[in-house]
């Protein structure tokens, strides 16, 4: 059996000024360039450093750098609703240890009444037949 390995996914620098740039990469088992749609893969380096140079990932390179704000803004929006949704999953988890306590006191209760109920079976009076 053989193990399937994914490719990376390509990711531009930053320089000094906060631009995105191009950098090199060293590519093991091929790698996406995100300025296209995912099923090209790029197996070698010189195939990907011919692929930088073309005006669609040069294009998508300056978009990049024009919205980075708006990407700033989407990450802290992403933040909250991480913390957010880890504050639920909390508050789950809490519902879920109180109701499991509960099922079990009462799944003891039961079972002690159960346990009672037949060790009194003989001893059981019916009160409606006491008149009779």
């Amino acid at each position: 059996m053989e193990l399937s390995v994914t490719p990376d996914t390509y990711a531009p620098g930053v320089n000094p000024d906060g631009n995105y740039i191009d950098t090199h990469v060293k590519i093991i088992n091929g790698i996406y360039c995100p300025c296209t749609s995912r099923n090209k893969i790029y197996e070698n380096e010189t195939k990907f450093n011919s692929h930088k140079k073309t005006k669609m990932h040069q294009k998508w390179l300056n978009q990049l750098n024009n919205d980075k704000a708006n990407y700033y803004v989407e990450l802290i929006k992403l933040k909250e609703n991480c913390e957010n949704q880890k504050r639920i999953i909390q508050e789950m988890e809490n519902e879920l240890k109180r109701k499991s306590l509960t099922i079990d006191y009462l799944t003891e209760q039961v079972t002690k009444n159960n346990n009672l109920n037949k060790s009194n079976i003989s001893t059981t009076i019916d009160l409606l037949e006491i008149n009779d």
